[in-house]
């Protein structure tokens, strides 16, 4: 009975989103959604938050709203209304496949389920965490592919909660010197080669853990 009800309250919820995603696609752009969130007042982290894990269950690009969030909110609570976003949708996605739309999600992602659920059988929640620093998958995709799996719910959320960390920093930091650079601030110079350090570190970030983890990267 309570599954049942789980399951009703995940459909609504997701028809919810995509009736949003519908009725607001005109405003889906980036500096529209800044001036939606800016009027939002005290409510902006929330609803930004809400927007950000609509886009993650729907496949929208979640690197736009990952700098978006730096942009509006600085580097570091950028950073934290990310992840909890990202986080969230990330959930969702898992929860949707799991106990919603199983058969649907087996179809999108086709031969790569089965890599997935080896992963998982091999690793267990570290191939969650090596796949959250090694895109290996496209990042929507994969958290519906991991609730077909053996992954607990747990597990899952905290691995992709850590590990998800350092590409929020670097992207919300990358959004938040875009912010200064177009105000004319002239101190975006030393932010702007942080932020490229910053991406370097992540894009050299899955050889040296493909290195050191040569399980995960067969």
């Amino acid at each position: 009975m309570k599954t049942d009800a789980f399951r009703w309250a995940l459909f609504l919820a997701l028809s919810g989103m995509i009736v949003a995603a519908f009725y607001y696609r005109d405003q889906l752009d980036a500096d529209s959604l800044r001036q939606w969130i800016e009027g939002a007042g005290l409510a902006a982290p929330l609803l930004f938050i809400a927007l950000y894990a609509m886009a993650t269950v729907l496949f929208l690009p979640g690197t736009v709203m990952t700098l978006a969030g730096g942009a509006l909110f600085g580097p570091l609570l950028g950073t934290l209304y990310n992840l909890v976003g990202a986080v969230i949708g990330a959930a969702m996605a898992f929860l949707i496949a799991r106990y919603l739309a199983g058969g649907w999600v087996e179809r999108k992602i086709g031969g790569g389920l089965k890599r997935i659920k080896e992963g998982v059988e091999k690793e267990g929640w570290r191939f969650v965490a090596f796949t959250r620093l090694v895109p290996v998958f496209p990042f929507n995709l994969i958290n519906y592919g991991f609730g077909l799996t053996r992954v607990r719910f747990r597990d899952y959320t905290v691995a992709s909660t850590v590990c998800m960390l350092p590409g929020c920093f670097a992207y919300s930091y990358l959004g938040y010197v875009g912010r200064e650079a177009a105000s004319g601030d002239q101190a975006w110079v030393p932010k702007a080669l942080l932020a490229l350090t910053l991406l370097v570190a992540l894009a050299l970030l899955p050889r040296i853990i493909s290195r050191l983890w040569p399980s995960g990267a067969d």
